[in-house]
Formats: C-alpha cells, sequence, structure tokens
C-alpha cells in the first residue's frame, strides 16, 4: 500500500514546501497539489519538485476546461521534466460553481472533454503531430473557423516520458467508466470500502473491460482522514465541516454530485437534511447532521491495531494508495503521524 497526501492549497505556501520535505523524509509517497480557486497549481508542483527528489508530484486536480488539451499536455511534459520524471497528471470535471462562477466558461459535456483531453495529451507526449478530429477540440483549427493558417505541430521538446501517467477524479457511473477504460488511475473521494463495490462495481467493470492492456492494473486512490491512537475517537469531528460542505453545499439541489454520493451510499435522509441545513445557512446544524457511521467508514481514525485492519478493507476494495489527511494541529504531528502510519501499512 501506498501512502500520499492532499497538500493544502491555501495559507503559507513555503511553509507547505518545508513540510513536504519532511514527509517525504517519512516516507510519503505523492503529494497531490489542488487547483481550485486559489493559486495555481503548476507554480507550486514546480516548486515542489525543487525541493523534493523522491516522492510522486500530482495535479489534484486540473479542471479540464480552461486548459486547451495541448496546454494541459505541454504543463505536463514540463512538470515531469523538472521533476525528473515525477509527475502525475491529475484531472478533474471540477464542478459548475467553480467552472462557471469563476473562470466565466460553460460546464458542458465532462465525459466527451475528458476522453478528448486524454488522446491528444498522450499523442502530444509521443510527439506526434497534432491532429484530432474530435466533437468538442479540432486540431488544428478548421479553416472555416479561423484565419485558417492554422499546421499540424509537434512539441519541440523530447518528454522524460512519452507516456505520464493520468489520475481522473471522477464519481459518477459513467465518469467512473470513462476512467476505468482510458486512465492510470482513479480518485474517487468519500470511499467506503464496504460500500464501494455496490456504488461503483459495475462502472469499474464496464470501463476495464474497455481498457487497453498497456495501461496496467487501475491504480485506485481513496482519501481517508488520520488518527491513530487509542483516544482519538473525538476526531471524528473534524471530519464532519468538510463532509457537511461538500453534502450541503457543494452545487444546488439536484445539481451535488457529492449528495448523490452519499445518497447512493445508502444516506439519502441525512443527505436531503444536511443539504436543506447548509443552503438555509445553518452550517453548525449541518455539520452535526453527518451521520458518525459515515466518517468512521471513510476515515482510518482509531487505534493502531484497528486502523491496520481498515487499511486490509481498502486493500481488499481495491485501493493501491492511500492519499490520507492526517489530524494533526501542527506540521511536526503530521510528519510523525505520516511516519507512523508508513510503519504501520509496511
Amino acid at each position: 500500500m501506498r501512502v500520499g497526501m492532499q497538500i493544502t492549497y491555501s495559507g503559507g505556501f513555503a511553509e507547505t514546501v518545508a513540510e513536504v520535505a519532511d514527509l517525504e523524509r517519512a516516507g510519503l509517497d505523492i503529494a497531490f497539489i489542488a487547483e481550485a480557486y486559489s493559486y495555481d497549481a503548476v507554480s507550486q508542483l514546480g516548486f515542489l519538485a525543487a525541493k523534493t527528489s523522491r516522492i510522486e508530484l500530482a495535479s489534484g486536480i486540473f479542471q479540464i476546461y480552461t486548459r486547451t488539451p495541448s496546454l494541459m499536455a505541454m504543463t505536463a511534459a514540463g512538470l515531469d521534466f523538472v521533476s525528473d520524471g515525477r509527475f502525475v497528471l491529475g484531472l478533474g470535471a471540477s464542478g459548475p460553481q467553480v467552472i462557471e462562477g469563476f473562470h466565466g466558461v460553460p460546464y458542458t459535456a465532462p465525459l466527451g472533454r475528458t476522453r478528448e483531453i486524454v488522446d491528444i495529451c498522450r499523442q502530444v507526449w509521443r510527439r506526434e503531430k497534432v491532429q484530432y478530429d474530435g466533437k468538442y477540440y479540432q486540431i488544428p483549427l478548421p479553416a472555416e473557423k479561423g484565419t485558417g493558417l492554422g499546421k499540424p505541430l509537434k512539441l519541440i521538446n523530447h518528454p522524460v516520458r512519452d507516456r505520464i501517467p493520468i489520475v481522473i477524479a471522477a464519481l459518477g457511473p459513467k465518469n467512473v467508466a470513462l476512467t476505468a477504460e482510458i486512465a492510470e488511475g482513479w480518485q474517487p473521494i468519500f470511499f467506503d470500502p464496504e460500500r464501494a463495490n455496490d456504488v461503483w462495481g459495475e462502472s469499474l467493470a464496464q470501463g476495464k473491460a474497455k481498457r487497453d492492456p498497456s495501461l496496467g492494473e487501475l491504480q485506485i486512490y481513496a482519501g481517508p482522514a488520520l488518527a491513530i491512537g487509542d483516544d482519538v475517537d473525538h476526531l471524528l469531528e473534524w471530519v464532519k465541516p468538510s463532509l457537511a460542505l461538500y453534502i450541503g453545499g457543494m452545487g444546488a439541489k439536484g445539481k451535488n454530485f457529492y449528495n448523490d454520493l452519499a445518497c447512493r451510499y445508502g444516506y439519502e435522509k441525512e443527505a436531503a437534511t444536511i443539504q436543506e441545513l447548509y443552503l438555509s445557512g445553518k452550517k453548525a446544524e449541518a455539520v452535526a447532521a453527518v451521520p458518525d457511521e459515515l466518517v468512521r467508514a471513510i476515515s482510518l481514525i482509531g487505534p493502531a491495531g484497528y486502523v491496520k485492519e481498515r487499511v486490509a478493507a481498502f486493500a481488499e476494495a481495491g485501493v493501491t494508495t492511500l492519499t490520507v489527511s492526517p489530524l494533526a494541529g501542527d506540521s511536526a504531528g503530521r510528519v510523525a503521524l505520516i511516519d507512523q502510519f508508513r510503519k504501520l501499512v509496511d
């Protein structure tokens, strides 16, 4: 089992970089840098590449709407170059609140765009002259849509790798099936190892049936909260605000992917209550409505023996990397917790 961590995208990044260097020494295998509506992730990943030597560095995630496919490929190749082949391209659709609300770009056709972007990226990395006639992207741009002067070009530089690993963050049945078909890895959110197969098993099977064997086995990156000790149950409460935000506030009624996931896990009533409270401004009540059972199922919180049992459950469900969120008050605590966890899973 590999150990990863989602690195914060707000606050003092210089301090975060120093912490990542310590986490690398503690045994961290991969660090994900988010790109929500804070600083861009590219500059931070480049900075991290210069300050680390072993761990993989991943975008977690680049959303698919605001970079052209060719620029996405160039960016990934550049990050792979400055990190000496340690970059992982994390992609996802994000949601309409961010895409339309912050970027002013229509949130349309996430599945079709994802497939075409992946195809084009791999064409760029192979240093082929980029020619693509897709539904959403046409390269070169057809003459009737521009000046008519565009011509097929290939990447000037020779990439470190002609196949940079792609990890797709996906939740919906069709998106998960697509991910299992075309990507090296899948990054679900709020992964419950006991319920995951009921929710995603059919989609994963459909995608894997079409999967190119050269991609290898699908890598699964789950992201549980982590706390190890005999008296850590109170830290379940630390997880609830994030769950309440996603289930209750990340989207409108009828258009919230995370609320849908909670419902598919069997928490329809609780999900409706959390959303109603959150959207009416009663955030504390929404947090209180998050079930302990859900928090415990998707987390690694408890004594060392219990955590080890839960790691085995995640592995049994197909998870290959646990991208944990250490529940500690400071950098030293997080590093110590990763060190403890690394020894536990080894």
